[in-house]
């Protein structure tokens, strides 16, 4: 029987455009051929898809509309062998994202969450939903926020990722910090060197593992235990097409193998590699390697000799 991982997070419509270049010239029209591109997207179906794409059973809980939208994020779930038991039809209008991208990758993301923020997900479907899980990746997204509590309280190990933040107090995402026992974040707004800011978290929260992505420079990965500190760096798979969802597809492929080996510096080598090969597609929601096909890569790529 395999182990479960819970995740709680956002899932949304998301469309692509391909642009020339950042900044981007007015212009009244223009014709992109199949440079605009819809799917479903949304930081919690990325990790759900990614996990069940490594091999994983995921209970994934999320909230959409009443809409047109959410017809299509459940056929995609249906597709994706994802059950979708606790998404649940609590607002009437599924949230939307846009993001623009030039061919060198980078993007500018527009979100729209409509009233999701102002939902929140039934504590009793959680309990139901928690189970036998090992694991509990509670995106920051508000209707995860109480689930928080719960979660520690019934000994289950809390995962999360608080994206790019700048500051140790932040209001918004304190209450998922606090929680974490594995914390990934961004180094995009850090006031500080990774290494320093790794410190700083291990005076104020009680995360045990913290990964700081660091783009094109790889990622920090900081364990408390002997704070141990070691910067992995960045690999070549393929040409890169957009960034979007790189962030995700390190932070599923770590609990993935975290999961299964409980080598934190092993786990974050293959995601790296797993990321890399990731960001090679259009959408934050493609180009995730199977299990075989990432311990092949990651074996080519660090082979000795």
């Amino acid at each position: 029987m395999k182990d479960t991982i819970l995740v709680s997070g956002l899932i949304n419509i998301e469309t692509t455009l391909r642009i020339a270049e950042f900044p981007l010239e007015y212009y009244p029209v223009t014709y992109p051929f199949f440079g605009i591109n819809s799917s479903v997207s949304g930081v919690g179906y990325n990790l759900s898809k990614s996990l069940t794409n490594l091999g994983d059973d995921v209970r994934f809980l999320s909230l959409i509309g009443k809409d047109i939208a959410a017809q299509q994020v459940r056929t995609k779930l249906i597709e994706d062998n994802i059950p979708w038991k606790y998404v649940l039809s609590l607002s009437d209008q599924t949230a939307q994202s846009v993001i623009l991208y030039d061919g060198n990758g980078r993007r500018q993301i527009h979100t729209d969450l409509k009233d999701i923020q102002e939902q929140e997900f039934p504590p009793e479907l959680f309990d139901q939903a928690l189970g036998d899980t090992k694991i509990c990746a509670l995106c920051n997204i508000n209707f995860s926020r109480p689930l928080l509590a719960s979660a520690v309280k019934k000994g289950r190990m809390v995962a999360t990722d608080v994206h790019a933040i700048a500051n140790l107090e932040d209001a918004y995402n304190r209450d998922f910090m606090q929680a974490a026992t594995i914390l990934f974040m961004s180094d995009d707004k850090l006031p500080m060197p990774p290494e320093q800011w790794t410190i700083q978290i291990w005076n104020r929260y009680p995360a045990e593992i913290i990964v700081i992505g660091m783009g094109k420079n790889g990622a920090l990965l900081g364990l408390r235990d002997g704070h141990q500190m070691e910067r992995i760096p960045a690999v070549t798979t393929r040409p890169v097409v957009n960034t979007i969802g790189a962030g995700d597809a390190l932070f599923s492929s770590f609990l993935h193998g975290f999961l299964h080996t409980a080598d934190p510096y092993t786990s974050l080598q293959k995601a790296v590699v797993f990321a890399s090969y990731k960001i090679g597609s259009v959408s934050a929601a493609d180009g995730f390697l199977t299990a075989p096909e990432l311990e092949a890569l990651a074996a080519d790529i660090y082979r000795v000799g």
